[in-house]
């Protein structure tokens, strides 16, 4: 089936963060008409932009490639929830179809006692309400899958940056 095929690479993605430094467990495709047109994987800290998010690096690796800005028809496969912020994005970008493995309060938990030197922290419930921007709000159509995955990813990363601090 396409969804896991396009999830699992979402998660190979996300994978890449327990090798990479400067980055988090956290990666995204973009598919439109069956062909990967975009892919991202958090760079947040790497970069020093704390909006280098995957699904934002899909969004702007899609736009790029096409050469526009406009992604309507596009499905974006995430290996999380995404905050209120990439949703936005995702609005702004035209995204019709979002399927995401973790929660939010799923990655919550798995990043649960990290020291703030290992992780930002964000919280997720006041960004959505200071935004306003919930996957429930909007018109763009959301499943979970593979969330078993993609926690074992979102804690392994974590393991080790909770016991080092």
């Amino acid at each position: 089936m396409y969804v896991e095929k396009y999830m699992r690479q979402a998660l190979a993605l996300s994978a890449r963060a327990l090798e990479e430094p400067g980055t988090e467990p956290f990666g995204a495709v973009i598919v439109k008409d069956g062909e990967v047109i975009g892919e991202g994987f958090n760079h947040s800290v790497a970069h020093f932009d704390p909006t280098s998010h995957g699904e934002v690096e899909a969004i702007r690796d899609a736009c790029r490639r096409l050469q526009r800005v406009d992604l309507t028809g596009c499905d974006l496969y995430s290996s999380c929830e995404p905050c209120a912020m990439c949703v936005a994005a995702m609005h702004v970008a035209g995204i019709r179809r979002l399927y995401y493995a973790a929660s939010l309060s799923q990655s919550g938990n798995a990043f649960e006692g990290l020291p703030v030197a290992q992780r930002h922290p964000i919280d997720v419930d006041e960004l959505r309400t200071t935004a306003g921007a919930t996957l429930q709000a909007g018109p763009i159509i959301a499943e979970q899958h593979l969330a078993e995955d993609a926690i074992d990813i979102l804690e392994a990363w974590a393991g080790p940056r909770k016991a080092a601090d």
